[in-house]
């Protein structure tokens, strides 16, 4: 088997990143069903720099989203930006295939790393950014403890329209009162 479950929920776990998954990413990556929602839509990212992104990240708190009754991948998510004196830190994540999207795999997802953050990482503060159009986002991230902490305003032009940057944050005693 090729995943490792470091990080595990009822439907997912989180795994390692594996260098023979690259060819998957890269479709991903250059998909605008993903690339829209993550504000990467005009990057043009080839197979060798998708496996170099991979190479370089693995070893950092970047993750495989695995489905757990299939060992399939159906997306990444991660933590970044870690500021260890601040104790602070950003986290993402993509669905890949829009037959796994709104399954509510995203917001397991983000209760492994915010369990992960908090509790492993003794993180204080860990924040999102999300594009004001990603209604579907805004509401899984609001139902696991999120709130918006800012706004950039008309900060992403995409299909003719200009769209708000919110930022959006949870702190460890949120996070911890919740999971009691």
């Amino acid at each position: 088997m090729k995943y490792v479950k470091k990080l595990q929920g009822p439907r997912v776990y989180l795994s390692p990143m594996c260098a023979q998954d690259a060819q998957r990413y890269y479709e991903w990556v250059n998909d605008p069903a993903v690339t829209d929602g993550v504000g990467t839509t005009a990057n043009v990212i080839s197979l060798e720099g998708e496996q170099r992104w991979l190479a370089e990240n693995s070893d950092d708190y970047q993750f495989a989203i695995v489905l757990q009754e299939q060992d399939r991948l159906i997306g990444n998510c991660g933590i970044k930006e870690i500021d260890w004196k601040r104790r602070c830190g950003e986290v993402g994540l993509f669905i890949g295939s829009e037959a796994d999207r709104g399954k509510g795999y995203g917001k397991e997802v983000l209760r492994l790393l915010l369990g992960y953050c908090f509790e492993t990482l003794n993180l204080h503060n860990v924040e999102l950014h999300v594009f004001s159009f990603n209604a579907r986002a805004i509401a899984a991230y609001k139902s696991v403890g999120f709130r918006e902490a800012g706004r950039r305003r008309e900060a992403y032009f995409l299909h003719g329209a200009w769209h708000d940057e919110l930022a959006m944050d949870i702190l460890q005693q949120e996070w911890m009162t919740q999971v009691r």
